[in-house]
């Protein structure tokens, strides 16, 4: 490992420099995270109301988890690179087209299908690539790549409120398109698988009964523990994005918050939702997915009850109940690839976590829907956390039912973690 060269330094090093590269690149993609700040401005510009403003956010994510499975069979294929730069185009062209809409419905076909089948292309390219580059601390280093995603509102947003100030939403979209076009581009450079056999000695330890067994997609379909993952990724990523939905409304309906304040939060909130992400992306490496999952579901339950008895000036309640929920979301988008790797292996992991990104498509779509329909069936936002809070049980449930580890993987596990170890050390000897 000494002897490899990674951007032209030690590849224990080296390695490292893909983290803050990919952070980036999450931050650009994850600005469908800020749609909230575009809405009120293209609902005074088109004349619509509050249900059709949400309607290109909804088909971005839709497209987004789309894409996803397709993307993933070619990723081992091709250049990680090229297909980042083919994704990141779709991103740029697509936010670049919207500036020319006229309607909203032609704005859900530019950002919604065009700008979220991008993302939905480059999303899993950094993750499979970073999951090679670090077999050894795979959830934290996905973890903190997708923080960028999470972490986009803190910048993205008052960047977008600040373009759209100037020069209203419509102009907004082709400065930001344009820059995602060129940002995008070029971080793709850099991205590349390292050697084939790379970490043989360092995973094998001359003893085969180490190795991970490799699903393939055919097979992992067949399996209990792919429907367990997908349907508490589903659960996790529904209630986390109907949080995200409802933010600002909740803080401005219930809590009484002016929006200056609430669109402060969000931004606070944000951080939350980064900061979720390689948390989990260790607790997932260092206990297991099934604990992992359970702790975030005890927070979903917890921060739904808090906000169950939260009334008019409950600022407090209100601010810790966000910030878990908003967490939980980053937790989900950790756990489950770091779950999937563990679970079917690496050889196959592209493909595979595609078809298990579904789930996030699936609760994007059940999340916004479910969070409108409780609002104006029941006159309030506060009656979504009802099912918020049943949803965390029924995570629990099937958690346990399906995503306990084999205790041959557990072994397979402990003695990897244990031959990293031993390795690390005995290169420390030699230095």
């Amino acid at each position: 490992m000494r002897d490899i060269k990674v951007f032209g330094m030690p590849f224990e090093k080296g390695r490292w420099l893909f983290i803050p590269l990919g952070i980036i690149l999450f931050m650009c993609l994850g600005t469908v995270y800020s749609w909230s700040v575009f809405r009120k401005p293209l609902e005074n510009l088109f004349n619509i109301g509050a249900t059709q403003s949400g309607l290109p956010y909804m088909l971005f994510l839709a497209a987004y988890a789309a894409l996803m499975p397709i993307s993933g069979g070619f990723i081992e294929k091709y250049n990680p690179k090229v297909i980042i730069i083919l994704g990141g185009m779709l991103v740029g062209i697509g936010w670049i087209l919207s500036g020319y809409a006229r309607s909203i419905n032609v704005l859900a076909i530019t950002y919604g299908i065009v700008a979220g089948g991008g993302v939905g292309i480059v999303y899993g390219v950094p993750v499979a690539v970073i999951s090679k580059w670090f077999p050894d601390k795979k959830g934290l280093a996905v973890g903190l790549i997708l923080s960028g995603f999470g972490l986009s509102p803190l910048i993205t947003a008052p960047l977008a409120r600040w373009f759209i100030h100037i020069y209203g939403p419509l102009h907004t979209f082709k400065v930001l398109g344009t820059l995602f076009l060129v940002i995008i581009s070029v971080l793709a450079l850099p991205f590349r698988f390292p050697k084939e056999n790379l970490f043989d000695k360092q995973q094998t330890i001359n003893n085969n009964n180490l190795k991970v067994l490799d699903v393939s997609t055919k097979e992992m379909l067949t399996k209990p523990k792919f429907y367990g993952l997908w349907i508490c990724y589903a659960i996790g990523t529904l209630t986390g994005l109907m949080t995200v939905g409802i933010t600002s409304s909740v803080g401005e309906e219930i809590i009484k918050m002016d929006s200056k304040t609430t669109a402060f939060m969000v931004s606070l909130f944000a951080i939350f939702n980064g900061v979720g992400r390689p948390l989990f992306g260790w607790l997932t490496d260092k206990l297991s997915p099934l604990k992992a999952s359970v702790i975030s579901y005890i927070i979903i339950m917890i921060s739904s009850g808090l906000m169950l008895m939260a009334r008019e000036g409950s600022v407090g309640l209100y601010v810790v109940s966000f910030a878990l929920l908003w967490m939980t979301l980053g937790s989900w988008l950790a756990i489950a690839p770091t779950a999937t790797a563990i679970f079917f292996g690496s050889k196959y992991y592209s493909k595979n976590y595609g078809f298990i990104f579904t789930a996030y498509g699936v609760g994007a779509v059940l999340g916004v829907s479910l969070s409108g329909i409780f609002r104006d069936r029941f006159g309030s936002y506060i009656y979504t956390f009802y099912p918020m809070f049943l949803l965390a049980i029924l995570g629990v449930f099937f958690a346990i039912l399906f995503l306990r580890e084999s205790k041959a993987n557990c072994f397979r596990r402990s003695k990897y973690i244990y031959s990293i170890v031993k390795r690390k050390k005995l290169e420390h000897d030699v230095q």
